[in-house]
């Protein structure tokens, strides 16, 4: 798969994520909305049902007043029975051209009573502030039940307090008494949770639906991520397999020309020819076996079935037999391979094998990876924690972004203009599993251009 279908993938599926957030977003708010709506008719509801209640025992009371006067004057004397009927409709009158008198009279007891009634009976339950504000005064004479302001209030300090009243923020308000010439006051409500309460019902399908779409990001994410991976295993796969087939098919080419030779009537006479030819087939064969024990060892070690074989060994002298053997190679370039083995502590517990393969690897790299004249630095140290071994060459260094990779299976570092490096990338992958089984661990320090310094930390009594 190109990296153009999966960009292409990652697109789409980014867009689709985002665009069923965006319409679930819409639809839960577009229900809300709806809520709300049905809030507030409910809330308007109440509150003109409660003017209503207002305004009927506001006439009951005149007329139980009209009816005492009227009482009063029958028992009165004859007297005064016109100037009683005088004041009777002055005071009706007044009634009429006045409402704010009805605003005084309210019972705060009955309108607490009954806003409650009215707001229980249609399923609202939630806290609420009210208060019946008066024009007259410019502040509210009634708030939550309690009387707070009367006709010769301070009307400038009944101002600021109304600034400073949660009231102000009301959107719910009907108008009180009112009439065509005026409108005396309103009652207002006001639910400071009600944002809250209208969301409530909604949270649990929010979390859900955040819920599915967070593990539909997941794992769409770890897909990708799976996709780059196996792209970039698939990748190295196809690089080893090229390597595995060049360091193959030179010593096989090398064996099959090494046996037609043999078996040419001037080669068989001559038995120093025969012996150098079954020389060469011998030498390619072990070349072609080592490589072959190199990708099952690491086969083995990958799926733990690695026997380690444990004996005491004393690291001070297998490096000094592996680097006899390796300087000749480095020798032939002009280069050298020196020792600074100072580690008071050197013998450890561990297969003696895999332990020369490690450093025999090691030395490898540091000899290919070098374009000038290789100078190798083999170093010994104790710490706290065991024995660690450095390895110091000037080759051509490791890119900081390629380190983290260089110990993956069949990864290898891009080389530039160094084409003549071969191997199956299986070296490091193969020393970082095999000091891990001794229980150590492997670093790393590096800059192009300024070579590499590999550190192995071995503990001394090894892992078992």
């Amino acid at each position: 798969m190109s990296k153009k279908v999966i960009w292409t993938i990652i697109v789409l599926m980014t867009g689709s994520l985002i665009g069923v957030g965006v319409i679930q977003f819409f639809w839960i708010k577009r229900s809300v909305d709806l809520e709300e709506m049905n809030f507030n008719d409910k809330v308007y509801s109440a509150l003109n049902m409660v003017r209503n209640h207002l305004k009927k025992d506001a006439e009951e009371k005149m007329a139980v007043s009209a009816w005492q006067n009227s009482t009063s004057d029958i028992a009165g004397a004859e007297v005064n029975w016109r100037q009683n009927q005088r004041n009777r409709d002055m005071e009706s009158m007044t009634l009429l051209l006045d409402p704010n008198h009805f605003l005084e009279t309210i019972d705060k007891d009955l309108l607490d009573k009954m806003l409650r009634k009215e707001l229980e009976d249609l399923g609202i339950l939630i806290p609420y502030e009210y208060g019946v504000f008066s024009k007259q005064v410019g502040d509210y004479i009634i708030i939550n039940g309690n009387y707070v302001a009367t006709a010769v209030a301070d009307t400038t300090k009944s101002s600021n307090l109304a600034a400073i009243n949660p009231l102000v923020k009301a959107e719910y308000k009907v108008s009180l008494f009112s009439n065509e010439i005026s409108e005396p006051g309103y009652l207002n409500l006001y639910f400071p949770g009600k944002t809250r309460f209208l969301w409530s019902s909604f949270i649990p399908i929010l979390l859900m639906s955040s819920l599915f779409t967070g593990l539909l990001l997941f794992c769409f994410s770890f897909t990708i991520y799976i996709i780059f991976r196996q792209k970039k295993v698939s990748s190295m796969k196809t690089d080893f397999i090229n390597n595995m087939t060049h360091e193959f098919k030179t010593p096989i080419a090398t064996i099959s020309l090494a046996s037609d030779s043999i078996l040419s009537p001037g080669i068989l006479e001559s038995s120093e020819k025969v012996k150098r030819f079954i020389g060469i087939i011998k030498q390619e064969n072990a070349r072609m076996l080592k490589q072959v024990e190199n990708v099952l060892q690491v086969a083995q070690l990958d799926k733990k079935e690695i026997q380690l074989k444990y004996e005491l060994i004393d690291m001070h002298e297998l490096i000094e037999g592996v680097v006899v053997n390796a300087e000749l190679k480095v020798q032939s370039r002009g280069g050298n391979i020196k020792l600074n083995l100072l580690a008071p502590k050197h013998h450890l517990t561990g297969d003696k094998t895999h332990l020369t393969n490690l450093v025999s690897n090691l030395l490898d790299n540091a000899e290919k990876y070098t374009i000038a004249v290789p100078e190798i630095l083999i170093s010994t140290r104790n710490t706290r924690k065991g024995i660690d071994i450095s390895f110091t060459d000037n080759g051509i260094g490791i890119p900081k972004d390629a380190q983290k990779h260089i110990f993956e299976r069949f990864y290898r570092v891009h080389t530039g203009n160094l084409h003549d490096v071969k191997g199956f990338g299986l070296g490091l992958s193969y020393v970082r599993d095999i000091v891990e089984a001794h229980g150590g661990r492997i670093s790393v320090k590096s800059e192009p251009g300024k070579g590499s310094t590999f550190h192995i930390l071995l503990p001394i009594s090894g892992s078992r």
